[in-house]
This record gives C-alpha cells, sequence and structure tokens, in this order.
C-alpha cells in the first residue's frame, strides 16, 4: 500500500475529514489533499507530524523509497525557492540605475548622471527606461515575496517575466547607446540564466 492510500486510510479510521486532519497538522487543506491523491509528498517535518498524530512510525507510513522521493522533492522544492529569491534580489538591483551615474548626458559630453538627470533624450524613451526599470524592481520586490509562500507557479510564472523583462531591458539600454546600463543588465541576464540552468 502506498503512502496516499495509507494516509486516507488513517485519515477516515479516525473520522476525520481533510480539512481537520489539515488543521491538526498546522497545515493547508489542499496541502493534505495533494498528499492524499498522490501528487506529492509532505515534508520531513510533516512526515513526523503525521507520524505523532496518528501515533505510527515513519516505516509504517512510507516506503524507504518513498522517503527518498520525498526528499528530493523538498531539495529540489528548497532549491526553487532560493533561486528565485536571489533571482528576486538580483531584479531589484536594477534601482541602482536611478542612483548611480552611468549614463551619457547629451548636454555635457564628459558629464555621467543617473537615469532621472539624463538630458538630450526624448521625453518618451526616458519614460521607457524608467518604466523599465520600475517593473524590474517592483518584479523584483513580487519574488521576493513570493518566494517566502509554498506557490511554486506564482515563482515560475515571476521568473518568466523577471527574464523577459531583463532580456528587454538589456537590449532597451544598449539600443538607446547606454552601454554601462546595458553591461549590468545583461550581467543580470546571465547570472539569473546561470542559476536558473544549475537549478534544472
Amino acid at each position: 500500500m502506498e503512502f496516499h492510500e495509507k494516509l486516507q486510510e488513517l485519515r477516515k479510521a479516525r473520522g476525520l475529514t481533510q480539512e481537520e486532519l489539515a488543521e491538526a497538522l498546522f497545515v493547508s487543506r489542499t496541502a493534505v489533499s495533494k498528499w492524499e491523491s498522490g501528487r506529492g509528498y509532505p515534508s520531513i517535518d510533516s512526515l513526523k507530524e503525521l507520524s505523532r498524530f496518528f501515533s505510527v512510525t515513519i516505516d509504517q507510513l512510507i516506503c524507504p523509497e518513498e522517503i527518498l522521493s520525498a526528499a528530493e522533492h523538498e531539495k529540489k522544492a528548497f532549491a526553487g525557492k532560493y533561486v528565485s529569491l536571489i533571482c528576486g534580489a538580483l531584479d531589484i538591483l536594477p534601482i541602482l540605475l536611478l542612483l548611480i551615474p552611468v549614463f551619457r548626458n547629451a548636454a555635457e559630453p564628459a558629464a555621467a548622471v543617473a537615469l532621472p538627470g539624463i538630458t538630450g533624450m526624448t521625453p518618451w524613451v526616458k519614460a521607457v527606461l524608467l518604466a523599465i526599470v520600475g517593473l524590474s524592481v517592483l518584479n523584483g520586490i513580487c519574488a521576493v515575496i513570493i518566494s517566502g509562500l509554498d506557490k511554486p507557479v506564482w515563482n515560475r510564472h515571476r521568473l518568466v517575466t523577471g527574464m523577459v523583462l531583463s532580456v528587454v531591458s538589456t537590449a532597451v539600454f544598449l539600443l538607446t547607446r547606454q552601454p554601462y546600463a546595458g553591461i549590468l543588465c545583461f550581467t543580470v541576464l546571465v547570472i539569473k540564466g546561470l542559476l536558473l540552468v544549475k537549478a534544472k
């Protein structure tokens, strides 16, 4: 008998609903539903709680192969959260473009200014550059918040959005002949790409 079948049997023997079991274990009802449908395994801590709650050993709950599978799943989930958090922090990094003078100022060729201080650039191009930086920073803040939640789908969508914003910002800064800003965005893009490849 597999883990999800044993869990259903133990819960029903106690006369509990999935929601009541979830409350007793301090997890969400969807987590219990996922465990019972065989779509996932609980974390090691949750396995210990299940073992205590039902007064059975972990070996009685789950076979060694399933324990290894659960540990591997937990390791991947942790790595995913870690990568999401780092990518989010990297998405916040372009805020430096608003503070550090790395842009050529058309009025004074020798002077370098921060993004808000650029002159000699059409207002709509400047607005696009500011919007890209703002969206990237907002995406990064969302990533840092989401990485603490148990929402892998949100993490994936946010990672895709972050990569797209990094590609767009790199291209736009290079097309507007702002090499230092372009190099910063390209470096962020490469680091995020390497992290994502390593996490898979």
